[in-house]
């Protein structure tokens, strides 16, 4: 199994940090079996919040790993330590794939990695990353942006859905899925959500949606419409397309699509199952309408994705990337 590590200092934020040891430092082998082999990486004792950290090892150690993951960073008016911008550069060019969580941007930035490339941060902070460094196309209005070898996520909450997107690349959507249930916090939230939503999920058992959504999961297969769910929902059109922007960020149609494509991820992952098939168990109707959405939104055709996973299952979520080391 690849390992993974957190790179951490002086001054990094504890939210971030042990949202990311949760996820990846638990012992879950029983969900998935190897698990992550996290290290914790640092230039010696850090002061993260009022809680003092002693690392595993020093920050040279990151370029041994697979993936690096960089918190988020307290003072974005500072510049991060030199020790740490260069150890996170190292372990880039040395081939590991280099994640942040909220203002851990900064460091990626200052690294170099985000020049040319899409990212985001915390929503408050996007003018000052756009302004220190102008090389960077900075996006205020996403989730997590996945640049393949770099990937950077917005505050707090996000953080957590770029861990879980981490979770699906490496180990598939059922896995993903697993691990937020036993967090508690929602299995899938697309990267190009927005990222200010008044409520991501229902949080009252009386919300008018609470009862629509499982129902419309339990129905995937169904050719649902918009009127569909206006009518399960008791309410019209327009009342359900301004309580689902609330509740979700996104339009109903948009929402559903979503649901359709995590289903036939699972079903690709999991099943042999053929593109036809799939595509009349998630509603998609025909296989042509099934590649064209999921190339859109997955970014690679269904049968490139189903071959992808199986390979990952068979060799490990980093088996590409230690086979090119050799």
């Amino acid at each position: 199994m690849g390992t993974l590590a957190l790179a951490v200092t002086d001054g990094m934020l504890h939210f971030e940090l042990s949202l990311a040891y949760e996820v990846f430092g638990a012992d879950l082998s029983g969900v998935a079996d190897p698990w992550y082999n996290l290290t914790v990486c640092g230039p010696g004792a850090v002061q993260v919040d009022r809680f003092r950290l002693e690392p595993d090892c020093g920050l040279d150690q990151l370029q041994r790993a697979d993936t690096v993951i960089v918190p988020g960073w307290a003072d974005v008016d500072e510049d991060p330590p030199a020790d740490l911008v260069d150890a996170v550069r190292a372990a880039h060019e040395a081939g590991a794939r280099v994640a942040s969580l909220c203002t851990g941007a900064f460091v990626l930035a200052a690294a170099g990695l985000l020049d040319g490339r899409r990212a985001t941060t915390h929503w408050a902070h996007t003018e000052v990353l756009a302004a220190r460094y102008p090389r960077v196309e900075v996006d205020p209005d996403v989730l997590y942006v996945d640049n393949g070898s770099v990937l950077t996520s917005a505050g707090k909450a996000a953080a957590m859905d770029l861990c879980l997107h981490l979770v699906r690349l490496d180990h598939g959507s059922a896995i993903a899925n697993t691990v937020a249930r036993r967090l508690v916090v929602p299995p899938h939230r697309a990267g190009g959500q927005a990222q200010f939503v008044t409520a991501p999920v229902p949080a009252q058992d009386n919300h008018p949606l609470t009862e629509l959504f499982p129902w419309v999961i339990e129905r995937l297969d169904h050719p649902l419409t918009v009127e569909d769910l206006a009518r399960k929902a008791r309410m019209s059109s327009r009342n359900l397309g301004r309580h689902f922007r609330a509740a979700t960020g996104t339009t109903p149609l948009q929402w559903l699509l979503t649901q359709r494509i995590r289903r036939a991820q699972e079903l690709l992952e999991a099943t042999d199952d053929s593109v036809d098939a799939i595509a009349a168990a998630t509603g998609m109707g025909t296989a042509t309408t099934l590649r064209r959405h999921f190339n859109r939104t997955v970014g690679v055709p269904p049968d490139t994705y189903r071959r992808t996973f199986r390979s990952r299952s068979r060799h490990g979520p980093n088996y590409s990337r230690q086979h090119q080391r050799h």
